[in-house]
């Protein structure tokens, strides 16, 4: 397993009950060092999120969460968040995992002073990584426990994807839908390699074995992905549960036929009726529209109703880049000069 990034090493951190609850004043110390500016663009967005312990399991090791964002200052700077995490460790492990990630994950990001979103989610899962490691080291019979993570975060006309894992998430645009997210597994990184067919993976016994995950070592490497946020796209977060049973095409044709709420409704029936096996855990997330940021900031508080769309520009007619993200000692560069393009329209 290949980890490149350096985890934060501050001493072994109090250990706390990794469920307890955070104050909103403890997530926004840091921005509040900002510039006080608006946002030039808020996309509007309609979301949906289901969850289940499917057919065979007795307990939900899987977790989602988001933070929506009202504050004119926090929206430019930080935008909205959605994430999902699926545990691993077995017994209660997986699911402490997975909660404390995310709920780290979220503090952590909206309370860092960077002004760059990208090392704002990379310190972000840093912090969470040696959170959740420390704790398996300090309770026996938590040792080993992690999570993956799949998040996303819309941040005026763009939305930046966190990866760790094989949990996914996908991009529905003018009728196509892409794995945005790459899976960090045994058999996808052989595939990749042109090793494996894409039928061997399919049928390994080895499928489920992932490379990367938040809380099993010392040090934690996510994928960053960077795609312009356009009005009619629908993303999908999701973990292993639902795409061990449903196809791609089963996931484009479910969300562009459905809102959200009923796209995840009906996903998760579909994967339960096909054998259920795993939990099953989904994000639906619509792009509805794109208004300027006064509008925008407007709508989101309540003080304005029937706010117009504007239209958005796009970068580079919406291609997306992986995004390589280097951590030094003072985490405080980044490496944008590896900027690959995976795929263009």
């Amino acid at each position: 397993m290949s980890q490149d990034a350096t985890a934060i090493q501050d001493g072994s951190p109090e250990i706390e009950e990794p469920t307890a609850k955070f104050e909103r004043d403890e997530l926004v110390r840091g921005w509040r060092e900002y510039e006080q500016r608006r946002p030039r663009v808020v996309p509007v967005l309609r979301f949906a999120a289901r969850t289940d312990m499917g057919q065979v399991r007795e307990n939900n090791e899987d977790k989602f969460d988001f933070y929506e964002v009202e504050d004119p200052s926090l929206l430019a700077a930080r935008g909205c968040l959605f994430a999902v995490g699926d545990g691993i460790g077995g017994a209660q492990a997986g699911q402490i995992a997975s909660e404390m990630t995310l709920k780290l994950l979220i503090a952590n990001y909206y309370n860092s002073s960077s002004p760059d979103v990208f090392q704002a989610l990379l310190e972000a899962v840093i912090q969470a990584n040696d959170r959740v490691y420390h704790l398996a080291q300090m309770i026996p019979e938590r040792n080993g426990m992690g999570t993956t993570l799949t998040g996303i975060v819309f941040i005026e006309d763009r939305a930046v994807v966190v990866q760790v894992g094989d949990s996914r998430a996908y991009l529905i645009r003018q009728g196509e839908i892409t794995q945005v997210s790459q899976d960090h597994s045994w058999v996808e990184e052989n595939v990749r390699a042109g090793l494996m067919s894409r039928e061997d993976a399919d049928n390994s016994p080895y499928r489920n074995v992932i490379t990367r995950s938040v809380g099993a070592g010392t040090q934690v490497q996510p994928d960053f992905f960077e795609q312009s946020a356009m009005v009619g796209d629908i993303w999908i977060l999701c973990s292993d549960g639902l795409t061990g049973y449903v196809q791609d095409d089963e996931l484009l044709k479910v969300g562009t036929s459905n809102a959200p709420s009923e796209a995840a409704r009906q996903f998760i029936e579909l994967a339960n009726a096909r054998g259920g096996r795993d939990n099953i855990t989904v994000f639906v997330i619509a792009v509805r529209g794109m208004v300027n940021g006064d509008e925008g900031t407007a709508l989101l508080t309540g003080a304005s109703k029937g706010a117009g769309e504007t239209k958005a520009s796009p970068d580079s007619a919406g291609a997306l880049q992986h995004v390589p993200i280097s951590n030094d000692e003072d985490r405080g560069e980044k490496n944008r000069s590896g900027l690959r393009r995976l795929f263009g329209r």
